[in-house]
């Protein structure tokens, strides 16, 4: 196996609801030795059938949420290693092995994709929620982070043991903050970032952006708890909070 990824079995999970449009061309990108894992999450577009017939795993979470998807595929995964991606086309799944090869190496225990725009890809208030919460999070962990993005990898067994609970647009964030708290490599490498294959169900719409914005301010609440030496709120209290 060498650093590149290449010949390194991992399992990509691509939460996916209503992608038909985008599938085709994130799934001929993958790389060899790369196993994509669409975890459907409800699609009325024949999403699912479609990735079935494109080669991938098909997962299917009937729980609504971006964290519901991505845990069931997660859950699926036997690989060593896992990566996430957004199943819409922004991200480019040719670019994984270069967030894998810290993991391989032994330097990062989790590595994310810090998205590179290119223009009309980011709408500005999807941009500025994004520096508000990477401002938030340098203030919070000391690191260097400017973005929380989606693409991301690790080693399953890690991501497993981190237990995480948030099954809405918290679940990145979540895993973040939860890595952070177990002394784990968190490492920050560029990716770019493409204007999505049709329309976003998040950062595409300002009402999305709130409602993400509303579900990472309650794992914050639990973060500065826990820093404080409290005990963590629970998922029912934080989503309530919110």
């Amino acid at each position: 196996m060498d650093e590149s990824g290449s010949a390194a079995s991992v399992d990509v999970v691509l939460p996916c609801l209503n992608e038909r449009g985008a599938l085709p061309w994130v799934l001929s990108r993958l790389p060899q030795g790369y196993r994509a894992i669409v975890a459907d999450n409800g699609s009325t577009d024949g999403s699912a059938e479609l990735a079935a017939e494109l080669g991938a795993m098909v997962v299917r979470e009937g729980t609504r949420g971006f964290g519901s998807a991505a845990h069931a595929g997660l859950r699926a995964a036997t690989a060593d290693y896992v990566a996430f991606c957004d199943c819409d086309g922004s991200m480019d799944p040719a670019q994984l092995p270069t967030l894998l090869a810290p993991i391989l190496s032994g330097t990062a225990d989790l590595v994310l994709g810090s998205r590179q725009p290119r223009r009309g890809s980011w709408p500005v208030h999807a941009r500025i929620a994004n520096v508000w919460l990477a401002w938030r999070l340098r203030r919070l962990t000391g690191g260097k982070i400017t973005d929380l993005g989606p693409m991301r990898a690790a080693r399953r067994e890690g991501l497993v043991s981190l237990r995480l609970q948030d099954r809405r647009s918290g679940y990145p964030l979540e895993m973040f903050l939860a890595a952070h708290r177990h002394g784990w490599r968190i490492a920050e490498l560029p990716i770019t970032y493409f204007p999505r294959t049709g329309k976003s169900k998040i950062t595409g719409t300002i009402r999305g952006t709130i409602t993400a914005l509303r579900d990472m301010s309650a794992q914050l609440r639990s973060a500065r708890h826990l820093c404080r030496g409290g005990a963590a709120p629970s998922v029912r209290d934080t989503e309530e909070e919110a």
